[in-house]
């Protein structure tokens, strides 16, 4: 059965100006990254990105992370992926993991289309034959034609996210996890885009998903986490959730 299981989580963040390596300032690190500023046990400045976190998400699970900016809700999906980490703590899983952060990351853009479907496939775990199986639907759903043979580097925007888009949802898996809302591109494909990315959502064990969207966590999610301050406020309902989080808003 998919699921992931945190307890006692940290996360902290030593922050340097990469050009200088001297410590830039408060305002600007908070702006960044979000949480508290505090000195680690190295007598190193850091953010406190996430602190004392605990969270059972399990099969059938339709999670939403809700906070303003900065609250650690990237943060805490970079972790449950597994990019992350923790300073502290366990995080425990089970289950095939689709981070959908950045879709576009890893494309070579000197590849054709179909040169990178092949590529993207293999990075999300695909075989060969998957790969092959997969591709007339991408082709149906990209409508991009002859343009699968040319570079990428040709495509407009809207052409290379739906490409994109439809790789990394040509494959079920286990745990989705999506960062802000996700598209295609272009507003002519909104409908297919959000057909398509429904239909893969409810192919999924468990969806953990961050949009500054209430319709479309309320689309999707069942359920909510508010985080303020790295830290999680409270799980509960959408509603409780979001009129929690208003009470923090004024």
């Amino acid at each position: 059965m998919a699921h992931i299981r945190l307890r006692n989580v940290n996360v902290d963040i030593p922050v340097y100006d990469a050009r200088s390596r001297r410590l830039i300032s408060k305002e600007v690190l908070l702006r960044r990254i979000g949480g508290a500023m505090k000195v680690d046990r190295d007598s190193r400045v850091v953010v406190s990105a996430l602190h004392d976190i605990s969270l059972d998400i399990e099969q059938g699970d339709r999670l939403g992370l809700v906070g303003h900016n900065g609250a650690g809700k990237t943060t805490l999906l970079r972790v449950l992926s597994g990019i992350y980490p923790p300073t502290d703590g366990t995080v425990d899983s089970f289950g095939q993991v689709a981070p959908m952060f950045n879709i576009s990351l890893g494309m070579e853009m000197d590849a054709t289309g179909y040169e990178n479907i092949h590529m993207m496939g293999r990075l999300l775990g695909m075989e060969n034959d998957e790969i092959a199986v997969a591709v007339p639907d991408i082709e149906d759903f990209t409508e991009l034609g002859d343009y699968l043979t040319l570079p990428v580097r040709t495509y407009s925007s809207g052409m290379l996210m739906r490409l994109a888009f439809a790789i990394a949802t040509a494959r079920t898996a286990d745990i989705v996890l999506i960062d802000e809302a996700m598209g295609a591109g272009d507003a002519a494909f909104y409908e297919k885009t959000q057909e398509r990315l429904g239909r893969f959502l409810s192919e999924s064990s468990l969806l953990v998903l961050t949009t500054h969207s209430e319709q479309l966590m309320r689309k999707f999610c069942t359920r909510a986490v508010l985080l303020h301050n790295g830290k999680i406020e409270m799980v509960g309902d959408l509603d409780e959730v979001y009129a929690k989080y208003g009470e923090l808003l004024v």
